[in-house]
């Protein structure tokens, strides 16, 4: 089987190929095809491939392409992980919101609007191709914001787009672990959007393990996010919220550690990764495993100052060595790719259309939940009501999505200004208008806004 990979250069790409050199079951993912719009970034990762498939006999061969349709033409299943305006955007995303003191986190309130406004028209256009060039192939989107931009592709696609996160994996796999389950053998109860989700039970062999979590205070404060949200507001949810929710549930702290950093998450990750890009792809030979101990260096550094900020205003320090394993996004794609390929019933937490899942929403809405997939795609399974304060923050920032969506469909600069203006975590019409005019300022991408 081939794979595609759009957004090849991508940093995390080496994870997803990890993933299928370990794989070596029968009707496995043979050829991988990577598409970027840099050829440095496209020289650098193959280079980190071909570092990470020295010595394994089958591992699947490498092409890349800056060529979208040659990358598409014939594949069975893409994987979309594009970012529009690169790392330089997302450090401007959080810019620009910064200096009006809200948030400009890259998923989340006026940051995740504007790379929401810039990669919607380009995840639809990239969905039209697929539809054309790839009729049969399955997309698996990573591309953030990922349940904006997965219900973007679904317009054209229908359910042969799924999204999917590493966030409730690592969550559940925290959990389990704390309790003294085996992750793979816990199913877990999550429900929510993306970045906007809340772990509700966790089940083994029919039998709700959480309560013993929130019978233990020091037990419910020794994981990630007992110490990010506290062992106190846990309790008064009842449930263990994404690390997302940390920007609504404490704003004003995180604002505040964000707008007194060195450097924002973004800025960090550009310096970081230039260096990276720069010492693996634009040299023209290295010597073998150069390239692949680059990126190892790269990614225990990125791992290790992830949400920085966040822990800061939590007064955390620095994260424990067990958190620092990544949420295993790659894991849960290969897991996809077999059970739809192969019809290997999996269980897995992705982003798909409602459905009816949550009756708060429509049934197009694209939801976070946890979904049953074989050789016919993701159905989300029946899940219990959301409390009535989850509602109103899903409720809400799906309408923002949909705007989104509005605006980039109609380029009216008043659509824009809307799906700034209702989003929680912006506190005035007057601060959306100044953002609107600061993002187009900042993105050429968005001068398609008008009016």
């Amino acid at each position: 089987m081939r794979l595609t990979i759009l957004g090849g250069g991508g940093f995390r790409v080496p994870l997803v190929y990890g993933a299928l050199l370990r794989d070596h079951g029968e009707g496995r993912i043979t050829e991988v095809r990577l598409y970027d719009v840099e050829p440095r970034r496209l020289t650098a990762v193959a280079r980190v491939l071909a570092d990470r498939a020295a010595g394994v006999a089958d591992a699947p061969a490498v092409t890349v392409t800056t060529d979208l349709d040659e990358a598409l033409r014939g594949t069975d299943f893409v994987f979309s992980a594009i970012r529009v305006g690169g790392l330089a955007g997302r450090a401007d995303d959080e810019r620009v919101a910064l200096a009006e003191g809200v948030l400009g986190q890259e998923t989340v309130g006026a940051g995740g609007i504007a790379y929401g406004l810039r990669t919607v028209p380009v995840a639809r256009e990239i969905a039209r191709r697929v539809a054309a060039l790839a009729p049969g192939a399955w997309v698996i989107n990573f591309t953030n914001p990922a349940g904006l931009v997965t219900e973007a592709m679904a317009e054209v696609l229908g359910g042969r787009v799924i999204g999917i996160c590493d966030s409730p994996v690592g969550l559940g796999r925290r959990v389990a672990r704390v309790l003294g389950l085996d992750p793979a053998s816990a199913r877990p109860d999550y429900v929510g959007l993306n970045h906007l989700g809340w772990l509700r039970g966790l089940y083994v062999a029919g039998r709700d393990e959480l309560p013993r979590l929130f019978a233990d205070p020091a037990l419910l404060g020794s994981f990630e996010e007992g110490r990010l949200f506290g062992a106190e507001w846990l309790t008064t949810l009842g449930a263990v919220p994404n690390e997302y929710l940390h920007y609504y549930y404490f704003n004003r702290e995180t604002v505040h550690a964000y707008r007194t950093a060195e450097r924002t998450r973004g800025a960090f990750l550009r310096e970081q990764q230039a260096a990276f890009y720069a010492e693996s792809g634009a040299r023209e030979e290295l010597p073998p495993g150069a390239a692949g101990a680059a990126w190892h260096r790269t990614l225990a550094e990125r791992e290790a100052t992830y949400m920085a900020a966040n822990r800061d205003a939590a007064g955390m320090g620095e994260r424990e060595e067990a958190d620092l394993e990544s949420g295993g996004y790659e894991k849960v794609a290969l897991a996809l790719m077999r059970a739809i390929a192969h019809d290997e019933r999996a269980t897995l937490i992705l982003n798909v259309r409602n459905r009816g899942t949550l009756p708060e929403l429509d049934a197009e809405a694209v939801v976070e939940v946890v979904c049953a997939v074989d050789a016919n795609g993701a159905t989300p399974l029946a899940a219990d009501p959301l409390p009535a304060h989850a509602v109103g923050l899903v409720t809400a920032v799906k309408a923002v999505e949909r705007q989104v969506l509005r605006a980039a469909s109609s380029g009216e600069r008043a659509d824009a200004v809307a799906a700034f203006a209702l989003h929680p975590l912006v506190d005035s019409v007057a601060v959306a208008r100044r953002l609107v005019d600061g993002y187009v300022a900042a993105h050429p991408g968005l001068g398609y806004l008008r009016g």
